[in-house]
């Protein structure tokens, strides 16, 4: 079947996405190397007309490539917005929005939160930089508060003002710009991309009303992508369960609008030019309604390709297709070769041309009855090829999605279909919409249940290696592996393999006695780029938690992996997203005695969602500060810092220095948590003359440079926790800190290498488990 494959245009497509990523990566003069030394044996095979047509095909659309990209390149780093942003100048913008602004999600840095700040794309009209004007074009990115941004839509122009700073490396973008105030001179926008808006808020209006509230989010997301009413559990649940492409525009939407409406025609018994025609008809309208967006045109690209292998049947002439795609795509918009939603939509695109076929005939042959067949085949041939590229990026590889995508693509097409249905005839009639709606009920509940259950097996998202190392890892044993299978014997032993760890190992993983360690007395959570600490009181299934991460899920998994039932007290060191966005999870599924912060209400959005929060759960909240002592049977809590005479004079811009530090006396020792407490706060500590000396230091913010080696000479710590995130963009921890510590003879322990730390008591002081590796407890 491989042999009569059509490969021709794959090298070409190969060839340009490298070009393109070179270019983005190393910058417009390599790619300028590139398409001269490129552009040189073309013009000579031209000449002489002579060499292979093939690598003739390669080399010009190589060398095409790469001088289109040293083109932009140099545009974007000439650009006098770019130099600007060089010096963090003050500028005035005129921008025309290229999409609505979308909400940030997860921890937000400094006093923003991720709720409160959006990203907006936009191109640029013109700038004033220094007092000169600039009518020069080139992409923006805008960090813009949600509230008073919300409503805008893409085609709207509008003028903002802000210090501008470099974006990251490999994008197209000439500037980033944070924006704290609304927009100014705001227009109308283009008439179609109004009624687009209308017809998708309608959507959400209907939903509201007929649906639960987690369904209610799910079908704009659905239908349009619209996830801006789902809850963050869910939108978790979502990604353990291997769903999360569902709340995504993908070819796979396109293809299923496309479909209904083909088998419409046909049943009409309309002719092939009709029926394209309709179908075509139909992808132009829906990429209308989601809006135009580099996402939604690569989708509309890819689900023109899955149509062409699943509808038509064309398996021969669909890869030439996506390889031809995969090129026009990246000539047209070559920031998709950074993209991972780009790079995942052509591997799982590829996998339903090349293995979906040959695994549905495989099946049928033995026996399987046909749509049976190509339901199994076409979710196992996307995950298998997407797995090394999820793995790489999400340092996981879901156990779960394969059986999870089986059970719902049975309800996605109706859903979907309905949803489409609702949204383009509200306009007209509310009521026939709210019959779409209404039958699309069932399936989103449906749906909603397996994403439950399915995050809530135990081993759910097997841990992984990320980076390119850990995806080609898992590349090659996939590949080793789908080899092996066509021996009988194999897969034979592969199904006892499966059954065994389904029947065996996986529920004795979750039952080894390494995890939750037994004795423990203080737990770091691995919560990502945050922290969430869990400390033991001496009751049997009852923790006090110190912050909760900058995930809606990850601490209150964390608690439900130790089998905390009740949460005493949840302390939050201060009101950043990085140490609070994890609460009404926690306060949702878990009974919290109260909610203890400290003198500071600042950031104000904080304050009001917090209680917003607590009173829905009809949680208290306390205040704490310096000197008062709270205490357990097997747990004391100091209250060292902060002292309310600073907090007074404390502003937002303050927040980091007013955290909560706390001296815990445990069965393992002291054990001190600092929050994020600053050079200012680290000095008035060690001046205050308390005693800061402890077994085990949670270092403060995550280990930034921001920490005086005074301070932790005070502390002097045997075991040194740090709550970080895998490849944080901060710089945490810095190697300073890191060197300083370990110079001093502590061990230096971080959530971003052993994930979940466990501190126990010792014969010799404290010592530590990492998660899931009971041969690593260390004495100290």
């Amino acid at each position: 079947m491989i042999r009569r494959l059509d490969l021709r245009l794959v090298p070409a497509a190969a060839a340009v996405w490298a070009v393109t990523l070179l270019g983005l990566l190393a910058g417009w003069v390599p790619a300028a190397v590139t398409a001269l030394a490129a552009a040189f044996p073309v013009v000579l095979m031209i000449s002489r007309r002579s060499g292979p047509k093939a690598v003739l095909v390669v080399l010009l659309l190589a060398a095409v490539s790469a001088t289109g990209i040293a083109i932009r390149a140099h545009d974007v780093e000439e650009h006098p917005l770019r130099r600007a942003a060089g010096a963090g100048e003050q500028v005035v913008l005129r921008v025309e929005l290229a999409a609505a602004p979308a909400p940030l999600r997860g921890a937000a840095f400094g006093a923003s939160r991720a709720q409160d700040r959006s990203l907006a794309r936009a191109e640029l009209v013109t700038a004033e930089i220094a007092g000169r004007r600039y009518a020069a074009g080139g992409s923006v990115v805008l960090l813009v508060p949600t509230e008073s941004w919300r409503g805008l839509i893409a085609g709207q122009r509008l003028t903002v003002r802000g210090k501008v700073a470099p974006p990251r490396d490999g994008q197209l973008v000439v500037a980033v710009v944070p924006v704290y105030r609304a927009p100014g001179e705001v227009a109308a926008p283009p008439e179609w991309q109004r009624v687009a808006a209308d017809m998708r808020a309608g959507l959400r209006e209907i939903a509201g009303r007929h649906l639960g509230p987690e369904a209610a989010g799910l079908l704009p997301g659905l239908v349009v992508g619209d996830t801006s009413g789902l809850a963050p559990e869910v939108e978790q649940e979502f990604e353990t369960a291997g769903l999360s492409h569902l709340t995504a525009v993908s070819g796979a939407n396109l293809a299923i609008v496309c479909g209904a409406v083909l088998v419409l025609l046909r049943l009409l018994g309309m002719g092939p030019v009709v029926c394209a025609l309709g179908a075509g008809a139909a992808l132009i309208g829906f990429v209308g309604l989601t809006g135009p967006e580099p996402s939604v045109l690569r989708a509309a690209v890819m689900g023109a390709i899955t149509l062409l292998a699943l509808v038509l049947g064309r398996r021969r002439s669909a890869l030439p297709a996506l390889a031809a795609s995969v090129i026009g795509l990246l000539l047209l918009l070559p920031e998709l070769a950074v993209s991972a939603g780009f790079a995942l939509s052509v591997a799982a695109t590829a996998g339903l041309v090349l293995l979906a076929p040959v695994w549905a005939a495989a099946l049928r042959a033995r026996g399987v009855p046909a749509g049976l067949a190509e339901a199994v085949a076409v979710p196992v041939a996307a995950h298998v090829v997407t797995a090394p590229l999820i793995a790489a990026i999400s340092g996981g590889v879901s156990l779960v999605a394969v059986p999870a995508n089986l059970l719902t693509a049975p309800v996605i097409a109706p859903a979907t279909v309905f949803g489409v249905l609702a949204t383009v005839i509200a306009p007209v009639s509310t009521w026939a919409a709210a019959v779409g709606v209404v039958l699309a009920g069932p399936e989103l509940e449906w749906v909603l249940l397996v994403a439950d259950r399915a995050s809530a097996v135990p081993g759910a998202v097997f841990d992984w290696p990320t980076g390119t190392g850990g995806g080609l890892l898992l590349a090659v044993l996939l590949l080793v592996g789908l080899i092996a299978l066509r021996g009988r014997r194999i897969r034979l032993l592969a199904v006892v393999a499966v059954l065994l760890s389904a029947l065996v190992v996986l529920p004795v993983r979750t039952m080894l006695p390494g995890w939750p360690a037994q004795g423990w007395s203080v737990v770091a959570c691995d919560v990502g780029q945050g922290d969430g600490l869990v400390l033991a009181t001496g009751r049997p299934e009852e923790a006090v938690v110190v912050d909760t991460g900058p995930d809606p899920r990850r601490a209150s998994n964390c608690l439900r992996r130790l089998g905390i039932r009740r949460v005493s007290m949840a302390v939050l060191t201060h009101l950043h997203a990085d140490h609070v966005s994890g609460l009404r999870t926690v306060l949702g599924e878990i009974p919290v005695g109260a909610v203890a912060i400290g003198p500071l209400r600042e950031p104000e959005w904080a304050f009001d969602d917090l209680v917003r929060d607590t009173r829905a759960h009809r949680t208290p909240i306390v205040t704490l500060q310096a000197g008062q002592r709270l205490a357990w049977p097997g747990l004391v809590l100091d209250v060292l810092a902060p002292d309310p005479g600073v907090t007074r004079t404390q502003t937002a811009d303050d927040a980091n220095d007013a955290s909560l530090v706390i001296r815990a006396t445990t069965p393992a020792g002291r054990v001190l948590l600092t929050g994020d407490v600053e050079l200012p706060g680290q000095g008035r500590l060690v001046s205050s003359g308390a005693d800061l000396r402890a077994d085990v230091l949670k270092v403060p913010h995550h280990g930034s440079r921001y920490t005086t080696p005074r301070f932790l000479r005070a502390v002097r710590p045997r075991l040194a926790l740090i709550s970080v995130g895998a490849g944080n963009d901060y710089g945490h921890p810095n190697p300073f800190v890191i060197d300083t510590l370990a110079r001093a003879g502590t061990r230096v322990l971080r959530t971003d290498q052993e994930g979940d730390i466990a501190v126990l008591p010792g014969p010799q002081g404290p010592r530590f488990v990492a998660r899931g590796d009971p041969l690593r407890a260390t004495d100290n």
